[in-house]
């Protein structure tokens, strides 16, 4: 495998999936593995214990919040928008930047499943928008697969694509389909289905088809309340499926900024929230990701080239 090589890093709802291609190309399924994730043998054993001491994610949930300067991603984003990527906004920007960082910090593609800690083989993300912009609006989840090279532009072409395939169609997608399916059951019965799909899926028995078209497996799900005016939420995890990291989106703010010199400038800032799941990774590790996030979300004009190479995570 090759390192990762980073020129600026320090250190309502549609279920959007962005896929990466396999993190750990190369290395050959084992028993005990997922279909979804490489089970991790070599962590250590506090990690093992973990699951078992702290059962569902949302036992194992912590949450902070903060904010990106976003003067300098405006420029960025309007030069690129001027360029012909009209839509081009900063959701683009974030899930570009944070495919980025799963390549240089690959603990947050893991996942709790069964009690066991995978890493994924896939970067999957699950966004949450509407078919239109109106309250009666349907709901709908589609699948986008990227490559871990794809740059800025390869997240916003994709991405719109899959997304203008669903707005104003009047077809189910698998998600949908999915969920009807599901609703048309007594509430007793459905509850007993329900309890056998977590019983499957803790044993990775579960139907590939609806694994697949779940918008509760993946890497990490995101809300843009921002679009619609709102300041981010906290939101929970959900114990049904895998998701470890939920981030929202804020909408922009305009604040005062003492700079260097003793002056005061007027600057933009996005807030944002994020509730990560404890057992994947340490603190420590997710400060260090957490600064290559920054770092690019300060210099987004690196999103316009692939990244050089990418650091697997261990066995």
């Amino acid at each position: 495998m090759r390192a990762i090589v980073y020129t600026a890093c320090d250190g309502g709802h549609t279920a959007v999936v962005l896929e990466v291609i396999n993190m750990s190309a190369g290395v050959k399924k084992r028993r005990g593995d997922r279909r979804d994730g490489r089970r991790l043998r070599s962590l250590d054993p506090y990690y093992g214990l973990m699951p078992f001491l702290m059962k569902s994610r949302n036992d194992a949930f912590n949450f902070f919040s903060d904010s990106f300067e976003i003067t300098e991603i405006d420029n960025y984003l309007r030069e690129k928008r001027l360029a012909g990527s009209q839509g081009l906004g900063i959701l683009h920007l974030f899930l570009a930047a944070y495919v980025r960082v799963v390549c240089r910090y690959p603990a947050l593609n893991r996942f709790v499943s069964g009690q066991r800690i995978y890493s994924r083989e896939n970067v999957e993300f699950v966004m949450s928008i509407k078919k239109e912009l109106s309250a009666s609006a349907g709901e709908t989840s589609i699948k986008v697969s990227f490559k871990p090279t794809d740059t800025l532009d390869d997240v916003y072409r994709k991405v719109n694509a899959e997304i203008d395939k669903v707005r104003g169609q009047s077809q189910s997608t698998s998600t949908d389909g999915a969920a009807k399916a599901l609703i048309r059951l007594p509430r007793l019965l459905l509850k007993f289905v329900m309890f056998i799909l977590c019983f499957l899926d803790y044993f990775d028995k579960m139907p590939r088809s609806l694994m697949e078209a779940s918008p509760f497996h993946g890497s990490i799900i995101i809300t843009d309340i921002g679009s619609i005016g709102l300041p981010p939420i906290y939101h929970h995890l959900y114990n049904f499926g895998n998701l470890p990291v939920f981030v929202s989106l804020g909408a922009k703010r305009k604040g005062q900024e003492l700079m260097p010199d003793g002056s005061v400038e007027r600057r933009k800032y996005l807030d944002y929230t994020v509730v990560l799941d404890e057992r994947v990774c340490d603190g420590f590790y997710f400060s260090q990701a957490y600064r290559c996030l920054k770092s690019i979300m300060r210099e987004p004009r690196q999103l316009d080239e692939p990244p050089a190479e990418i650091i697997p995570d261990v066995e």
